[in-house]
């Protein structure tokens, strides 16, 4: 669940992307996993979804631990960069945070470094690979 106000736009990283809609400051927690808000979608259901529906979910969830979580917010448009504004940090439940790694202005694109969080790095870039398309 996104803590910052937020919005969708086109991304020069790729397609759509996540953008601050305010300033965030370095060290505030801008997304939390929430139960029954965020879904955590087990590889069991995953297989017995339709093919359409599993394209779409490699694409816009990140794994962890074998699951699939899909944000059910904006978060799910937030692309990945090796200069990260953000990180990933451990908490009490055991599914992370993410925190601004510095100040983040209004307007400027929110992004993460997905091999912090998302055992599903190698297929992504793979796809980057072959079609020249960052899959986030």
């Amino acid at each position: 669940m996104l803590l910052v106000k937020n919005h969708v736009s086109p991304s020069k990283i790729q397609g759509l992307g996540l953008f601050a809609d305010e300033h965030i400051s370095k060290g505030t927690i801008i997304w939390k996993f929430e139960p029954g808000y965020d879904v955590v979608i087990t590889p069991e259901k995953f297989k017995s979804l339709p093919k359409t529906t599993q394209d779409y979910l490699l694409i816009y969830t990140y794994i962890n631990d074998g699951d699939y979580i899909l944000c059910s917010d904006n978060g799910r448009y937030m692309n990945h960069s090796d200069t990260p504004n953000t990180i990933g940090v451990e908490s009490e439940d055991g599914m992370g945070v993410t925190k601004a790694l510095r100040d983040i202005n209004p307007g400027e694109e929110i992004t993460g470094d997905y091999s912090e969080f998302d055992d599903d790095m190698e297929y992504k870039k793979e796809k980057q690979s072959k079609t020249g398309k960052w899959i986030s």
